[in-house]
């Protein structure tokens, strides 16, 4: 177009979906409204894949998992007030986990604004400490300016979600704007003196240790990174549910730093004299409650790499902080020359043993009729590597996070935030953007239940993952520090269920019920085969609390006054 041509008019709305367009947003999720039919009806018989959810919370946490698997920001269109109120969830999910995301959301008529008119929100004041910018388009005019400045906000830096409100009648207002251009996420390459230093660094050590963690990674540089770590010998350990970002299978892999940890991991990272901490923002978890490293300068050397400088020395001042991607620092760590024979092989070598004995599910008997540890293992056998396995909140999780071996990049969906009802919609999302992949979402029963009737969805976009549901007729986590500190008081942590196999069927799916370990395999093959969205529905002794305790073992414990 040149300069003189005059752009065609176009509605609000119309101008919207154009610069979805624009950005290569090929799908979005929502659930309808009427403060945006204009913008329903401009996607009406576009190149834009409509995906119709059946809760706000839902819809915005399936497009968060397509914000992490992609590292663009998944789209989401929810409706004023309760609407956005329910989406909540998925936009904390994106905010805690440093995901691009970005929410439109409809809002009241412009002239009654400020007046408390039905369902009216300020935005802007709403998401100030929940979303990375919330912005309210006045002027249609604005449209291409702000969603552009809406990708660039949410890819670049530490991503996080943005918050764009549209009032309704300025979707429908007709202006002539030029389209706007593509946004990138930019790549901020370290500088040579501080990859300098890092390798000096690095030579001097003795027990080093490598964390990783954080957002945007790519292919590319989990492959960068794994050849730098297989140069140097180096042991890595993931961050808490940021296990995709290295392979099990590195004789570098050192394990999880999360949430139930190996205890020998603690152990060698308290004992490092030097963390190279990649990507990370190094938060209460990884740190165990801010316990494993003195504040505000650990006792170990630290060198911290980031995309955000916010983030470097915010909370431990590091010895050398280098702002830099991920995807260009890891390739900049892959040029490194290694040294010929580094002090720390030994050490390496007896992390990754520890972590293979530790990640052993074949290890593990628990109470019931149903051994997770073989079941477990049979999927490990079963399942190919490339599998996205995602999963929500609760003991549950430790399943799938100590004995699955992740191996694959953007094969993982967790909300590193811990929020419930994930697994079944990152489940979606993951499915509805690469239908060719395997996808097998992990449930508890109080978990599944918080957005259990999104597999409504899954059938009606014949979208067909695997679900399995365990079920031990209880809110476990909380039961088990119920358990530790209020010793057989049991309150408010009892659940009666749903017959879940029943309701899978009842929507049009697949359904299975498992209550012995030999039942399991053949379960798994005919949800596989059914060629549906499937759930198998798995009866778990509530005595099996975690792999390594029972609630009785607990309870005595607690009584006796012990601390393990």
């Amino acid at each position: 177009m040149s300069e003189t041509t005059t752009p065609p008019a176009r509605t609000g709305a119309q101008l919207l979906v154009d610069q979805l367009r624009v950005q290569g947003v090929g799908q979005l999720f929502c659930v309808p409204g009427e403060s945006y039919l204009a913008v329903l009806d401009a996607l009406h018989g576009g190149a834009i894949r409509v995906i119709v959810c059946r809760q706000e919370g839902g819809a915005a946490m399936m497009a968060e998992a397509q914000g992490k698997l992609t590292g663009r920001p998944g789209i989401c269109f929810v409706t004023r007030g309760p609407g956005i109120a329910n989406a909540m969830a998925g936009i904390h999910v994106a905010q805690q986990d440093s995901t691009p995301l970005i929410v439109f959301v409809g809002q009241i008529a412009r002239e009654a604004m400020h007046r408390d008119a039905f369902q009216e929100v300020d935005y802007p004041a709403l998401f100030s400490q929940f979303a990375k910018w919330a912005v309210q388009i006045d002027d249609a005019r604005r449209i291409p300016e702000l969603v552009a400045r809406a990708f660039h906000v949410a890819m670049n830096g530490r991503p996080g979600p943005v918050v764009v409100a549209l009032p309704e009648d300025m979707l429908t207002d007709s202006v002539s704007v030029p389209d706007a251009l593509p946004c990138a996420a930019l790549e901020i390459a370290p500088d040579a003196p501080a990859l300098d230093v890092l390798a000096a660094q690095l030579r001097k050590a003795e027990r080093p240790m490598v964390l990783v963690g954080g957002s945007r990674w790519s292919a590319q540089a989990v492959q960068d990174l794994a050849a730098f770590a297989g140069r140097w010998q180096l042991p890595v350990a993931t961050t808490f549910r940021r296990q995709m970002l290295f392979p099990a299978d590195h004789p570098g892999h050192a394990g999880m730093l999360g949430i139930g940890t190996n205890p020998r991991l603690l152990q060698r990272i308290r004992a490092a004299d030097l963390v190279l901490a990649l990507g990370t923002r190094l938060g209460d978890v990884p740190s165990q409650g801010y316990a494993l490293w003195d504040i505000p300068v650990p006792g170990q050397a630290l060198i911290h790499v980031h995309a955000s400088a916010e983030e470097l020395g915010r909370l431990y001042q590091p010895r050398l902080a280098i702002h830099a991607t991920p995807q260009a620092m890891a390739g900049a760590l892959a040029q490194l020359a290694a040294p010929c024979a580094p002090p720390w092989t030994e050490h390496t070598r007896q992390a990754h043993a520890d972590e293979l004995a530790w990640s052993d599910p074949r290890s593990i008997t628990i109470p019931g009729r149903l051994q997770m540890g073989a079941v477990m293992q049979h999927l490990r056998e079963a399942l190919p590597a490339d599998t996205i396995v995602c999963n929500g909140a609760g003991n549950f999780t430790t399943w799938v996070h100590r004995f699955w071996p992740f191996t694959r990049w953007a094969s993982q969906l967790a909300p590193v935030c811990g929020s419930m009802g994930y697994g079944l919609p990152a489940a979606l999302g993951a499915k509805s953007l690469w239908p060719a992949r395997e996808v097998l979402a992990f449930a508890g029963d109080g978990d599944f239940l918080m957005h259990g009737q999104e597999f409504a969805t899954a059938v009606q976009y014949a979208l067909p993952i695997v679900v399995i549901v365990l079920d031990n007729g209880m809110y476990g986590t909380i039961r088990m520090h119920q358990e530790r500190h209020y010793p057989g008081r049991v309150s408010a942590t009892e659940l009666q269920n749903p017959d879940f196999c029943a309701y899978s069927q009842a929507f049009g799916g697949h359904g299975e019920r498992v209550e012995r370990t030999e039942d399991f395999a053949p379960a798994l093959a005919r949800a596989r085969a059914s060629g549906k969205p499937a759930l198998i529905h798995c009866l778990i002794d509530p005595q099996a609390i975690t792999p390594g305790t029972t609630l009785d073992a607990l309870r005595r414990s607690a009584r006796s006054g012990s601390t393990d």
